[in-house]
């Protein structure tokens, strides 16, 4: 995938590192709506990763994460459109890509926008994160994620408030129910999302994308697969070299 970080018209900026993609949501004028473009791009980006895995930072621009779901095209849609889960699709595809995904959240993460939050393996923010699900008070459910992955977050009577009242809840708050890992200064906070996949990227690689795969497997299945998949670790010269160097180190203290 070219970095497209420079070019015009589009929804996401796109920067590439070896072991990494920084994702920009950039629809500054509309506080990074997510409308069909943005879908679209996602997509073509989630193909790339699915291709060549890297770590994903999520995050946008103008000081706001994405203010939901482009309300004038969400007004416009019908049943047709709903049955097609435009959002859903695309948020549950960035959840299984094979490798981490950080969302790096600052200002306003709500409706749709607060849902690819939610997608993501790990959440961090600024103090000026404001998180919140108003789509009843729109007549419509929150339908690209909020009501089973906000539950498995921040546990089932944590979410029913948020999805029921459409609450908004501050960075603060989000951090005390687990919502946010951390919370930094806005200046700081892409350097915390960089600091994390540093973290993550010096660990091994196919390690870290089992064990992604490992915690989105229902507990019921982990009996019958995380033998083999220890198993194709132990045999690989990765796991090997890893240990080898941990006893030469440990020996050398």
């Amino acid at each position: 995938m070219p970095d497209t970080s420079g070019t015009a018209d589009r929804a996401v900026r796109i920067e590439e590192r070896n072991d990494r993609v920084v994702a920009t949501l950039d629809r500054p004028e509309v506080r990074n709506a997510i409308d069909q473009a943005m879908v679209d791009e996602l997509h073509a980006l989630c193909e790339t990763l699915e291709r060549s895995p890297r770590i994903l930072i999520l995050t946008g621009a103008g000081g706001v994460f994405a203010s939901g779901a482009d309300i004038a095209q969400l007004r416009d849609r019908t049943s047709a459109d709903a049955r097609r889960s435009i959002n859903a699709t695309v948020f549950a595809r960035i959840r299984r890509l094979p490798m981490p995904v950080i969302a790096a959240v600052d200002g306003y993460a709500l409706g749709g926008g607060a849902e690819l939050a939610y997608a993501a393996d790990i959440r961090i923010g600024t103090d000026r994160v404001r998180f919140g699900n108003p789509e009843t008070g729109l007549g419509i459910v929150a339908a690209a994620g909020a009501t089973w992955r906000l539950p498995e977050i921040v546990g089932h009577a944590r979410a029913s408030e948020l999805l029921l009242t459409g609450r908004v809840i501050d960075a603060a708050e989000a951090r005390d129910w687990g919502l946010l890992s951390s919370v930094h200064a806005p200046g700081d906070l892409l350097d915390a999302a960089q600091a994390l996949a540093d973290r993550i990227a010096a660990n091994g690689a196919r390690a870290t994308a089992l064990t992604k795969h490992l915690l989105l497997t229902p507990p019921d299945e982990h009996l019958g697969i995380v033998g083999d998949v220890q198993a194709e670790l132990f045999d690989s010269a990765e796991k090997h070299e890893r240990m080898t160097a941990f006893l030469e180190r440990k020996k050398n203290r």
